[in-house]
């Protein structure tokens, strides 16, 4: 749920790769004509509140008993794409990023540096090819100890 979570919020990429219309469609009142350039902002798709409740919000909890997956399938949630075109990434990235947050949660306890609050982080964006955060977050990792053995 935290890493659908955050993919909903923090798509690796904010657009998508360009696609071309093969064939005229239309979507809602544009008619999209053949040889169209078409941009999909998966940054807009992930905070729309047509799609989701609280958009802005992280709340894992979201995806408490929902189907929704980030794999294509369903189009409120598409960090990679979808259809041919998907990442072919997908799996290796969700699964190291999965591995990754289990095993430092797991091994480590995490504080904020200088006693700052949580009140204090800023989650700010700056959007280029990749979004990433306008502020480093730094933590520090205190061994769980106990774990090792």
């Amino acid at each position: 749920m935290v890493v659908k979570e955050t993919f909903r919020l923090h798509p690796p990429v904010p657009i998508l790769p360009p696609r071309e219309a093969m064939r005229e469609f239309k979507v809602g009142e544009f008619d999209i004509l053949p040889k169209t350039r078409i941009l999909v902002n998966v940054w807009a798709i992930g905070r729309d509140p047509n799609g989701w409740e609280k958009p802005n919000e992280f709340y894992p909890e979201r995806f408490e008993g929902s189907r929704i997956d980030f794999r294509g399938l369903d189009f409120n949630l598409l960090p990679f794409g979808a259809g041919r075109r998907i990442c072919p990434g997908l799996d290796t990235g969700a699964t190291n990023v999965e591995f990754t947050l289990a095993n430092m949660l797991y091994w480590f306890h995490w504080e904020l540096p200088n006693d700052m609050k949580r009140e204090d982080i800023s989650m700010e964006e700056e959007v280029g090819l990749a979004c990433q955060r306008r502020t480093p977050l730094w933590l520090v990792p205190i061994s769980n100890s106990s774990q090792v053995e």
